[in-house]
C-alpha cells in the first residue's frame, strides 16, 4: 500500500465503530482503519501523513491535450529527495496555488443553460480542487 499523496483523517462517515480512521491513497482508494484508542488513532493519523508528505514529490504538470478540459496533474510514485524543510516548502507553496485556483475558478461559474459538459468540466476540477 503506497501512501505518496495519500491522506489519513478520522472517518466522520463512519459510525458502526470507534476510533475509525479512513486513508485515501493517490489513486483515489479509501481503506478504513480502527484504532483501539482514541490517542492511538491520532498518532497514526499523525504519522501516516508525516510519511505521505515526506515521501510526496511535487506533481507534474498535467499532459497538455488539443481539447480544453481538465485534467488532473500527474502524482510521481518515487519518493522525494529533498529534505524535510525543502518539501514542506513545496507543499506550502502548492497549497497556495490551488487555493488560489480555486477562487479563480469559483469566479467563473459556467452558464446556468451551459452545455452539460461544461457543467461536468466544472463539477470534476471543483472537486479535485477541494480535494487538494
Amino acid at each position: 500500500l503506497g501512501v505518496h499523496h495519500a491522506l489519513a483523517e478520522r472517518a466522520p462517515k463512519y459510525t458502526k465503530r470507534p476510533n475509525v480512521f479512513q486513508l485515501q491513497t493517490a489513486e483515489r482508494r479509501l481503506f478504513l482503519f480502527q484504532a483501539p484508542t482514541p490517542e492511538e488513532m491520532l498518532s497514526w493519523i499523525s504519522r501516516i501523513n508525516l510519511v505521505a508528505a515526506l515521501f510526496s514529490s511535487p506533481p507534474f504538470p498535467a499532459a497538455v491535450g488539443s481539447q480544453r478540459r481538465f485534467v488532473r496533474p500527474i502524482l510521481p510514485t518515487a519518493p522525494s529527495r529533498s529534505p524535510p524543510e525543502e518539501q514542506l516548502r513545496c507543499h506550502e507553496e502548492w497549497l497556495e496555488r490551488v487555493v488560489q485556483e480555486l477562487l479563480e475558478h469559483q469566479r467563473h461559474l459556467p452558464e446556468g443553460r451551459g452545455r452539460a459538459r461544461d457543467l461536468e468540466e466544472y463539477r470534476v476540477k471543483k472537486e479535485f480542487l477541494m480535494e487538494e
